[in-house]
């Protein structure tokens, strides 16, 4: 009898959202992922993503800072089937992996995940940081080039970027001062 795997991924997102003064210099260095997301529905999230080869339709609950995170793989034909059905546009993005620095982990390794937004958002650059808790959420102090916090700022989650909530021919953005590259 063959044994059936499951895929599929089911994980609470505890997730701290930033725009940036600054990008560290040479991105090079770091590992950085092409990514391409569509959103089906907002209310709850329903998104489809292309993460270099890989595909993803992941459903997020509700919540800002702590929400539940189910993903499993799909095909890229079904990811393109349901890319075509999406609401607003399709958000294209680099996505850098930068590690703390040891005085930022309090024990547990952390990762920025830098998002470089393709036009038509450009020039948002974002930072998120993931934790495995609450209370490191909550604890954590954001390095200098961080600006301000945008956790509980709904325009700045992408599935509102994808419909155009907060887009104005990303003059929203740039009056907020974030930065440009």
């Amino acid at each position: 009898m063959e044994k059936k795997v499951d895929r599929k991924r089911k994980m609470m997102e505890i997730e701290r959202k930033y725009t940036v003064r600054s990008i560290p210099e040479d991105l090079s260095q770091y590992p950085c992922r092409r990514m391409e997301q569509a959103y089906l529905c907002t209310n709850p999230v329903v998104r489809v993503r292309k993460e270099d080869s890989e595909y993803h339709l992941t459903c997020k609950g509700s919540g800002m800072l702590v929400r539940e995170e189910t993903s499993v793989p799909i095909s890229e034909e079904a990811y393109c089937h349901l890319r075509e059905k999406a609401d607003g546009r399709i958000i294209s993005k680099k996505r850098y992996l930068i590690p703390l620095e040891p005085d930022f982990r309090e024990g547990v390794p952390l990762t920025i995940e830098l998002d470089v937004f393709d036009p038509p958002l450009a020039p948002l650059v974002m930072a998120e940081v993931e934790f495995p808790s609450l209370e490191a959420a909550e604890a954590f102090l954001p390095p200098d080039w961080f600006a301000e916090e945008v956790t509980y700022r709904e325009e700045y989650h992408n599935s509102h970027m994808a419909l155009g909530y907060a887009d104005r021919d990303a003059g929203f953005f740039r009056q907020k001062g974030v930065h440009n590259e």
